[in-house]
């Protein structure tokens, strides 16, 4: 059955196996049962013992004493009591002097121990199973018809001098045993008969079979119960793992392709959690696998044009004869090469950032030293033809937990954008200041600033707005590199315009613990 899956079955498995643990306690019962029945024989002793003190200081052995003395006892016994002369003969018995009799020899709790046989007999099969198995085939006695007390062996040691115990089972469909001890009667030191003591464990058996059947009528609402929990829990765990399995298989095709994603559920549970990790996970994927799609169609656009204008140029310089013609031509041919290599270079960097950053070892970066030295190699590679720079640090080391040569590539990509856009005799400032737990990096230029309809596509791959300035050089991947590699910190790079003019490019990064 679809429902009846392996977590199920494992439930189900559980479920019963703890309803069955309690049903081992039972088996304790027979222990208790024998110290009951222990305590019983002990009282039963107890009282013969009584009896045979009483007939011994008579001095003699005589029917007449022995019931005597049995009627002076009022009844108050619980044991059967019977005096026996050394001929077997019966000489008095309390079952006959009073009318409190008990009848030891139906010690069955047939009648009465359960009201409902059936299901204690179904309920008791494995208990008699481990009872016969446990019992030697000489313990099982059946009551016996006695047609001399001399045939029965307890009476036998008690006439020789010795006490005598018996305990003889009851046929029947249920178990009952009666009791049977024999003291002996000494007058003068010779052992002149007998007192035989029996009594039925009939009441202490009826209460424990009470309880064994009130314990099996639990187990039977507790296998239901179980039963029921674990269909439940099949409904409510098994089938939606089972359906997030389904979905899982036909998410993808054939060719390894997304066809959906998972729908976050509103479960509170740990597989609601699970479902809504899933469809995060899935979501992301998605996200990874456009922007790699995009990534190359767009890498592919941007190679498309210089090679065309390869194309062109050589076609061109084929059919010139001028050799200065042709060496204009093949200089446009190289000139687009160096510009096809930019391009390869750059996005095979924002590659390898996207996919090895994180595996990079971290360290403290002293951000205001890195500053200085970015700057300050800026000044000596751009000398008189470049913007003047001006930097304003905190008065207090400010260090950052990161990689100080990805640090170093996104600090000069910004500024090689803020000195392209950055007019003659201009200048470039670079801020460092904290707020809050961040360092944050400030890189205003003095050029005409974002254009407000395009703030949004900054960062975007290969996008480049220069109207006015030469894009020589400019592959449109500079920001997009700060960008991921700021953001793979856990920081964040954001683009504006200064009230005065000029951009600003706003860079924040956690200060390192």
């Amino acid at each position: 059955m679809h429902w009846l899956s392996r977590i199920s079955v494992r439930l189900l498995a559980f479920n019963v196996l703890v309803v069955f643990l309690p049903m081992a306690g039972v088996l304790f019962l027979d222990t208790y049962e024998r110290h009951l029945l222990a305590a019983q024989e002990r009282t039963m002793a107890q009282e013969g013992r009584l009896l045979a003190a009483s007939i011994e200081a008579t001095g003699r052995f005589q029917a007449p004493d022995a019931e005597k003395i049995l009627i002076q006892l009022g009844q108050r016994h619980l044991a059967r009591l019977r005096v026996i002369d050394r001929q077997g003969e019966l000489l008095a018995d309390s079952a006959v002097l009073g009318p409190r009799r008990e009848d030891t020899q139906s010690g069955s709790p047939d009648a009465t121990a359960t009201e409902d046989p059936l299901l204690y007999r179904i309920g008791s099969l494995p208990f008699r199973a481990l009872r016969r198995a446990a019992e030697p085939p000489d313990d099982v006695v059946v009551e016996w018809e006695l047609s001399s007390f001399l045939d029965a062996s307890e009476v036998r040691d008690a006439l020789e001098g010795r006490y005598g115990a018996s305990t003889r089972i009851t046929p029947g469909s249920q178990r009952s045993v009666t009791l049977y001890i024999a003291i002996p009667v000494r007058i003068d030191g010779v052992v002149e008969g007998a007192v035989l003591v029996s009594q039925s464990t009939s009441r202490i058996l009826q209460a424990l079979y009470a309880v064994r059947l009130d314990v099996f009528r639990v187990f039977l609402v507790s296998l239901a119960a179980a039963v029921v929990l674990t269909l439940l829990m099949a409904t409510t765990i098994a089938r939606p793992l089972g359906r997030l399995r389904q979905r899982a298989e036909a998410i993808l095709d054939r060719r390894g392709r997304l066809r959906g994603s998972f729908e976050p559920s509103r479960r509170k549970d740990e597989i609601g959690d699970l479902e809504r990790a899933l469809a995060e996970l899935t979501r992301r994927l998605e996200e990874h696998l456009r922007f790699t799609e995009s990534f190359a169609a767009d890498v592919a656009h941007e190679l498309k044009n210089p090679l065309a204008a390869i194309r062109s140029a050589t076609e061109m310089a084929i059919e010139m004869d001028d050799p200065g013609e042709r060496h204009r031509f093949l200089t446009m041919v190289q000139h687009d090469v160096a510009r096809m290599e930019r391009l390869i270079s750059e996005a095979r960097e924002i590659s390898r950032i996207d996919a090895r950053i994180d595996e990079e070892e971290l360290e403290r970066v002293s951000l205001d030293r890195l500053l200085q030295g970015v700057v300050e190699a800026f000044r000596i590679r751009r000398g008189d033809r470049g913007p003047a720079f001006e930097l304003e640090l905190e008065d207090r080391p400010v260090e950052v937990l990161a990689s100080g040569d990805r640090i170093t590539q996104v600090v000069e990509n910004l500024l090689a954008n803020a000195v392209s856009f950055s007019p003659p005799g201009g200048a470039v400032t670079v801020a460092l200041r904290v707020e809050d737990d961040n360092a944050v990096a400030t890189i205003t230029d003095g050029g005409p600033g974002f254009p407000v309809e395009h703030l949004e596509r900054v960062f975007s791959r290969f996008f480049s707005y220069r109207p006015n300035h030469p894009a020589d050089g400019h592959s449109g991947l500079g920001l997009s590199i700060a960008k991921a590699i700021v953001e793979a910190y856990h920081g964040s790079v954001t683009a504006g315009n200064h009230p005065d003019g000029g951009a600003v490019i706003t860079v924040r990064l956690p200060l390192a613990p």
